[in-house]
């Protein structure tokens, strides 16, 4: 049985409400492969299908770097601070109310958007195996899912990496299958036209969902193992970025634009065959299970900050801060006002601009307090140049998304 505060002998931050526990370098990276590999995957094929996957790529590379470094800058931040904070209490203390609130705000919009294409997705897909209501296959979704966040960091980092291993032996069986099966079309993989390629952008931001984890890695490290931090970053979002682009070469080279659907895995499973029916929504159900971990963990853990919880073991204040994660993300997902793939673009742009913007002000402030000397440090990678290109790319990003609502740009999809 899991140990709910992780590790008897957990320490906390001076007066953190967090605590303390300890992950190994591949839960790290599991946790960031596990946060990212969730709607975001399952939404690309079908967001780029317009763009084409040249395009898809160039911006996977793209986004996937400037996050990186994004997150960097808060794996500093968090070790230049004496105190156990999350996202949002790191804004308050180094950009003020504002910047608080701002940040909670993006970690609510994109946690929310996952979660609803989670609970929406996962009821589909159970729904299809058993035969039951989608509302009923969401409900047998979160038993696991809520379960394993109950019991903490530690069951999670363990729970995600014993099902990312599971879910990439699906996906390397899927990719493979399709190459030597039925083969990709060079035509369908070459197409691109970059009018509807700002949209992709906004749409891989929302991919890399794992900057919202990085606290919570940041206290799943002692100060001895404290390195594995920007090692579990890097390598996590290296992973990611390869599996972003060769899922949509996948589908997109096996099914073509016009055919791929919402959810890659429904057309995938189709051109593949019968037998894939099960492996591709398996994968797409491990997919959204993992991320649902992972970003439900960071959720509930930034809502015992942002409120100044006691303590994230008090059962009180840790049932009030679980409703919160499960009940609204169920609501939402079955009262039609959501559309996945929009969802996904939405969230992604808003977030993307506060996720650009506060962590660029939050290392500048934490070097200049010098609270403590951190155990690593960014070096060249906080210049301004860069810092610059951060926040003009996710900014101009966001803004072409909230055109595109209004149809006054083209959506890209």
């Amino acid at each position: 049985m899991f140990n709910a505060k992780g590790s008897g002998n957990a320490a906390r931050g001076e007066g953190s409400a967090l605590s303390r526990t300890n992950l190994s370098l591949f839960e790290g990276v599991a946790l960031i492969v596990g946060a990212n590999i969730g709607a975001g995957i399952l939404s690309l094929a079908f967001g780029a299908k317009n763009a084409g996957w040249p395009v898809l790529v160039f911006w996977v590379i793209v986004a996937g770097v400037l996050t990186t470094i994004s997150m960097l800058y808060v794996a500093e931040t968090t070790l230049r601070t004496k105190k156990n904070l999350q996202l949002s209490g790191l804004a308050e203390k180094y950009v003020g109310k504002l910047g608080s609130w701002l940040m909670f705000l993006s970690v609510v919009v994109n946690s929310l958007g996952a979660l609803i294409a989670y609970t929406s997705g996962s009821g589909k897909i159970i729904s299809e195996f058993l035969g039951v209501p989608p509302s009923i296959g969401s409900i047998l979704f979160f038993i696991p899912a809520v379960v394993v966040i109950w019991f903490g960091l530690k069951a999670t980092g363990v729970s995600e990496k014993i099902i990312t291993f599971g879910m990439g032996i699906l996906v390397l069986i899927l990719i493979i299958a399709s190459i030597i099966g039925p083969g990709l079309e060079k035509e369908f993989l070459l197409y691109s036209d970059i009018k509807f390629a700002i949209p992709v952008f906004s749409l891989t931001i929302f991919a890399f969902l794992a900057q919202y984890t990085v606290p919570e890695l940041a206290r799943g490290y002692s100060k001895e193992k404290i390195r594995n931090l920007p090692k579990a970053i890097i390598i996590g979002m290296l992973f990611t970025a390869i599996l972003l682009i060769l899922v949509p070469m996948a589908a997109l080279g096996l099914t073509g634009p016009e055919d791929v659907t919402e959810v890659v895995t429904i057309a995938w499973a189709d051109a593949l065959g019968s037998w894939a029916f099960f492996t591709a929504n398996g994968f797409a159900l491990l997919a959204m299970l993992t991320s649902f971990w992972a970003i439900g963990q960071s959720y509930l853990t930034n809502i015992v900050d942002k409120f100044k919880f006691p303590s994230e073991w008090n059962i009180k204040y840790r049932l009030i801060s679980l409703a919160f994660v499960a009940i609204p993300p169920f609501i939402l997902a079955y009262s039609g006002l959501v559309g996945f793939v929009d969802a996904l673009s939405i969230a992604g742009a808003f977030a993307g601009v506060i996720m650009a913007v506060l962590p660029v002000l939050m290392i500048n402030k934490a070097r200049k307090v010098n609270e403590k000397e951190p155990e690593w440090n960014c070096g060249r990678l906080a210049h301004p140049a860069i810092q610059t290109l951060l926040i003009v790319l996710f900014t101009g990003a966001a803004i072409y998304t909230f055109l595109g609502l209004f149809d006054v740009l083209p959506k890209g999809w």
